[in-house]
């Protein structure tokens, strides 16, 4: 069986063995968690700065920079650059991940957006109604827009350090849900928190942002113009009184993302084989720039971006906001102050019942999709955590709240209130694992065999059933299809026997691609003979070999390719990795006789055995309704 690799070694000596050293122990911890580590000490280290000094933490923030050339002169304070120009990069960087999940992701399928799609949706509308029920009169009404949105960052990093044990299908939900929630809070921004507002600049924002959506067609220098484009549209939003933070989400959209088309990679595979036979500098720059252009311009500036927006842009805005007195008298104004308890009661139980409940309507009323592992328990931890609302929240307080004392009230609201749905979370988190103790190792099957989705052989209702879980790049699963062609042959009609996608990237680079090349290949009605042409050939699965395939099956070749980067393809895969995951599979082959997982040797007459035995102590489970 192929498992995850495991690096093997000698034991050290005395003098060799060493504990982890302290970037050791950093590195470990994952881009999120860092991520959200630094967050939180930025906003520490600002609150101290400005209970220990807070002159001179006002004074630092409010420093005057002037930037121009002659009579062109732009004049900002330090808490203005961070606030409208980095955060315009922060901005960026939503826009990026909202036009990638529309296009290729998660937000492709309405049946599979639906669940996050109406859960973000009814946790923008809860928490600004409550918000606005214990608000009313306060004269802060307006500032309803601190408690609609959940801050990404935080709520990824706080899942990776108390989420469930397996999380997949979590994440991806409670990122479908962060994009939708990221589109209404920026909405909401636009709408009802620009002030004086000059629409005539904004021709000019239109034109540049014309011209960024035509830079795709240029050959060359496309970075420079994308760059002079995108402050030219920041300029003009700015002077146009719309905030210019906004400008980074309009840009972002236009940016174009694609999955990695085949030809491409093959032809910087050339390129490279090309520069290894014959190395030279010329022949190493086609070769980057190949590499480089067969991944769209969407995922080269996420990843570019990503390590400067939680690193050092977030901590930035973190510690040029977070500045909040906390004397005995704010503190005791905040506690009895309705501003403060509309925050905290908005974002905790606002977005609590908005996103649990919504989803648990839709999964009464079997609305949606909803994938395995995604239950209503993991579902209120996520909910609780979505109550941390931190960037957004306190960007809107510098919007909304003019007032010092009522600003300070609201910051203290946003703290607490990300404390306690911190708190929450993890308390939810740890009574869901308790009831379902590691989910039973795994050992019987998470989704039921569903005849509309899954790759079955036999009659659905058969008596036995085999589903296996394998890649085609696996010799093990080599090995095995030629058991499970015995146990057909032998049982016939009383097997049920189902193929999921089990691929081992880590292990068998091609697999992911092996794998939905044959689900493109099956929305042509040919998905079992070109899986047997990939088992047939384990050696040859490069891009070229995978287009080969299908022409020599007489394929629609063109339509192929298309499938290839079909949105539908990638989530099919996608769906049985994420089952695999929920049930710890980390070897494949991986078999699941009558619903229970099959341990042990796969030859033909064992799985005979086995299926015979467990089909006389308990039926296997029914397909899917």
């Amino acid at each position: 069986m192929t498992q995850l690799p495991i690096v093997a070694s000698s034991t050290p000596s005395e003098p060799e063995r060493r504990h982890p050293s302290i970037a050791d122990k950093v590195r470990a911890l994952g881009e999120a968690r860092i991520g959200a580590l630094l967050l939180v000490i930025a906003t520490l280290v600002a609150i101290i700065w400005a209970n220990v000094s807070y002159p001179s933490y006002h004074d630092f923030w409010e420093t005057h920079l002037t930037i121009g050339v002659g009579d062109i002169q732009l004049d900002f304070t330090l808490h203005a650059i961070v606030n409208d120009a980095l955060m315009a990069i922060f901005f960026f960087t939503v826009g990026l991940e909202v036009r990638r999940e529309f296009a290729i992701g998660e937000l492709t399928s309405w049946s599979r957006a639906a669940v996050p799609v109406f859960a973000a949706i009814a946790g923008l509308v809860v928490p600004a109604a409550l918000f606005l029920l214990i608000a009313n009169g306060t004269g802060h009404e307006h500032a309803w827009g601190v408690v609609i949105s959940t801050d990404t960052a935080f709520l990824v990093g706080a899942l990776a350090l108390v989420g469930p044990r397996v999380s997949g299908r979590l994440r991806v939900f409670l990122l479908a849900l962060a994009v939708v929630d990221d589109i209404g809070a920026l909405s909401i921004i636009a709408l009802f928190y620009t002030a004086n507002f000059d629409p005539m600049p904004l021709i000019v924002a239109a034109i540049g942002l014309a011209g960024i959506y035509f830079t795709r067609y240029m050959r060359k220098g496309r970075g420079l113009m994308y760059a002079t484009l995108a402050i030219i549209v920041w300029l003009a939003f700015l002077a146009s009184g719309v905030h210019p933070t906004l400008a980074g989400v309009a840009i972002a959209l236009l940016v174009p993302v694609y999955r990695p088309n085949r030809r491409d990679v093959e032809q910087a595979l050339e390129l490279a084989r090309t520069f290894r036979q014959s190395p030279n500098s010329e022949y190493a720059r086609l070769a980057a720039n190949s590499l480089r252009e067969s991944i769209s311009i969407n995922e080269r500036l996420t990843s570019a971006y990503a390590p400067y927006v939680a690193y050092v842009i977030l901590p930035l805005f973190a510690l040029a906001n977070a500045g909040v007195q906390l004397s005995p008298e704010i503190l005791a104004g905040a506690v009895t102050s309705p501003l403060t308890w509309a925050i905290v009661v908005g974002l905790v139980v606002g977005k609590f019942v908005g996103v649990f409940g919504s989803a648990f309507i839709m999964k009464v009323f079997k609305l949606g999709e909803f994938g395995t592992g995604l239950t209503l328990d993991r579902i209120a931890g996520g909910a609780a955590l979505c109550g941390i609302g931190f960037t957004i929240s306190l960007f809107i307080i510098d919007l909304a709240i003019d007032d010092d004392t009522a600003a300070n009230e609201a910051r203290v609201g946003v703290l607490a209130a990300s404390v306690i749905a911190f708190a929450l979370g993890a308390i939810l988190f740890r009574v869901s694992d308790a009831r379902r103790p590691d989910d039973d190792g795994g050992r019987t099957l998470a989704r039921p065999v569903d005849p509309t989705r899954d790759h079955y052989y036999g009659d659905i209702d058969a008596p036995l059933q085999i589903v296996e879980y394998g890649d085609y790049q696996c010799p093990f699963c080599l090995k095995a299809s030629g058991s499970i062609e015995e146990v057909r042959r032998e049982l016939g009609d009383r097997l049920l026997y189902v193929w999921r996608h089990a691929p081992l990237e880590r292990v068998h680079p091609n697999a992911l691609a092996g794998a939905e090349a044959a689900e493109a290949a099956g929305l042509q009605g040919k998905f079992s003979e070109y899986a047997k042409s990939l088992f047939a050939d384990q050696d040859h699965q490069l891009p070229s070999d995978i287009i080969r395939r299908a022409r020599d099956l007489g394929l629609d070749v063109d339509k192929f390719e298309r499938d290839l980067s079909n949105p539908a393809v990638t989530n099919r895969v996608r769906d049985d990795v994420l089952d695999a995951e929920a049930m710890d599979i980390t070897g494949v082959p991986t078999f699941f006789i009558n619903g229970v997982r099959h341990t042990g040797p796969f030859d033909a007459q064992t799985l005979i055995r086995a299926l015979e035995e467990t089909a006389a102590s308990s039926p296997r489970p029914g397909p899917a309704a």
